[in-house]
């Protein structure tokens, strides 16, 4: 049942004398009005308020006028303050002859701090509603007892409880700490769930473990923020700089190393370590085939027969190629220079590893990166072939062949080598009668027979004109000797159908130097023993050879007129 409010009698009015001394004593802005509210007296605290133009008194007059202190016994105006816009509350007090005295106080602080207060209330509020942070509570079983009405990860709030956040863990981050069962106080830990379509989530909490109070582990409370968005944008930025990183020191190779092979082991390098391949391979376009120019691994043999197809088929292509080769999942990309192509780079890992999408564009970059590269080293290789080579035989040339031979001789160890050193028969009718391009034809037929005859490690070489040299490793004399009559056989069945007349018939004069070593020969003694041998051959008869037997040089034996395949000296 309602009580009747009793009301309280105002209190007595103020003696003028009183009021004045109140008016004078107040520590904030006061005045006495009169009924019809003129103001009767002001004390000094309020001339620093006249700074808007008074309309603060304005405001009170009016309400006084119009008996509002009846109504209400305090009334607020807003007013200037040296701090800016502020707010003076002001209480009446009735005093004798219908007068009021009005006592001010400045409530803007605690105005500003209530509007704070309220305003601080409803961010809260708006910015839970709008979050995309979920709040949970497990309980002692572990599973979930609370989630946000949000719900999390493409969950509603009601398939989330009652499951356990295990069951949402990802195989891959079964071993991770999860915040939801822990047991000490956590901050911004990241863990990673999926989500409802099965999809990687990175979630970074903090939570608080729930006790009861023994002690006991009653489960754990806290809050999750979805940063999987920024998480894989992080996670692209890494790659992108590692991918920049691992290309800038391919372009700084290209940019401070004199020698391009360097580059190119470098990219070959490079693509091992950005790629996790099992090894790389470098090719340089010559023609229509390709040879390694740099190499990381060893290529399984069995996927040798894929390359030409592969390779052909990278050529054609903007990005990488794929093809499963034996036990091998190989990869390839073309280089370019002056937008044709020049090369390749050929990656390799087990059958079973897949390439993905990041290791097909890293060796595709790789291969921009190295055409430069590639053509620097064709060209290179082009200068020291035409420094080392004979322009016309694509044999060593002179200078070349004796600082090799010059190199063999100094690590002969043991055992005796051959040197046969012969010019052609009949060449001069060759010039003459047929021309010098007829002469040039010779020269070649001469080079390509003795690349046929040499073994691998042996020298071959134009010493000038239609003087040849072949350097035999690791021959006795007769082994020498049939490698000469070989050389007498092949050179007339080869070379005669490009003699200038039939009773001029192109062939070889050979002189055979051997060397056993552990005399200090020099390589120019050795080539004056087998010039000398070989003329010898020649006033015998063309078509004929003559040996300088490595005695020769020990016994203080210069060479001399040797039989028609004898030995020069006897």
């Amino acid at each position: 049942m309602e009580t009747e409010s009793v009301p309280t009698a105002p209190p007595p009015p103020l003696e003028g004398t009183e009021a004045a001394a109140i008016l004078a004593g107040w520590p904030g802005p006061a005045l006495r009005l009169a009924a019809d509210g003129a103001v009767r007296a002001a004390n000094a605290r309020c001339a620093p308020l006249d700074a808007d133009g008074g309309a603060w008194r304005e405001d009170l007059s009016w309400w006084v006028a119009s008996d509002g202190p009846l109504l209400d016994s305090a009334r607020s105006v807003p007013v200037a303050t040296g701090s800016g816009p502020g707010v003076v509350e002001f209480a009446a007090v009735p005093l004798p002859d219908g007068e009021v005295l009005l006592l001010g106080r400045d409530v803007t602080l605690e105005r500003r701090l209530r509007h704070a207060l309220t305003e601080s209330r409803q961010r809260y509020k708006d910015l839970v509603d709008i979050s995309s942070d979920f709040a949970w509570e497990t309980g002692p079983d572990g599973r979930f007892a609370f989630v946000s009405p949000a719900g999390a990860i493409g969950y509603r709030a009601e398939e989330l409880l009652g499951r356990h956040p295990a069951d949402l863990v990802l195989p891959e981050f079964a071993d991770q700490p999860l915040p939801f069962d822990t047991r000490v106080p956590i901050e911004r830990t990241e863990v990673w769930l999926r989500d409802r379509s099965g999809e990687p989530a990175c979630l970074i909490s903090s939570a608080v473990p729930l006790t009861g109070p023994g002690g006991e582990w009653l489960g754990a409370r806290g809050a999750c923020r979805d940063i999987t968005d920024a998480r894989l944008r992080g996670m692209e930025l890494s790659r992108v700089r590692l991918r920049e990183k691992y290309l800038g020191f391919i372009v700084s190779s290209t940019r401070d190393d004199v020698d391009p092979t360097r580059t190119l082991e470098i990219a070959a390098g490079v693509a091992v370590n950005a790629t996790g391949a099992a090894g790389v391979l470098v090719f340089a376009r010559a023609g229509e085939g390709y040879g390694p120019a740099a190499r990381q691994g060893t290529l399984p043999p069995e996927a040798a027969d894929a390359l030409p197809a592969l390779l052909a088929a990278a050529a054609e292509s903007a990005g990488g190629c794929e093809a499963v080769a034996g036990p091998v999942r190989l990869l390839a990309a073309r280089t370019l220079f002056r937008n044709e192509v020049n090369g390749a780079v050929l990656a390799w890992r087990p059958a079973a590893e897949a390439w993905s999408a990041d290791d097909i564009s890293m060796v595709s970059a790789i291969a921009d990166h190295v055409g430069v590269a590639v053509a620097q080293a064709r060209y290179q290789e082009r200068l020291k072939t035409l420094s080392e080579r004979d322009g016309l035989t694509g044999l060593y040339n002179r200078r070349t062949f004796m600082e090799l031979l010059e190199q063999r001789l100094e690590r002969h160890r043991g055992g005796s080598s051959a040197l046969l050193y012969f010019d052609l028969d009949n060449f001069k009718a060759v010039n003459d009668l047929l021309g010098h391009t007829a002469g040039d034809g010779v020269l070649q037929a001469v080079g390509t027979l003795l690349v046929r005859l040499a073994r691998p490690g042996d020298l071959t070489a134009r010493l000038g004109g239609d003087e040849f040299v072949l350097w035999i490793e690791r021959v006795d004399e007769a082994q020498a000797l049939r490698v000469a009559d070989r050389l007498l056989r092949e050179a007339a069945e080869f070379l005669r159908p490009l003699s200038a007349a039939p009773d001029r018939p192109l062939g070889v004069s050979i002189g055979v130097a051997l060397y056993a070593g552990g005399g200090g020969e020099p390589a120019q003694g050795l080539l004056d023993r087998g010039d000398h041998a070989m003329y010898a051959a020649k006033r015998q008869g063309k078509g004929n050879r003559a040996l300088a037997p490595a005695a020769a040089i020990a016994s203080g034996r210069a060479g001399g007129d040797a039989p028609a395949g004898g030995t020069v000296g006897e």
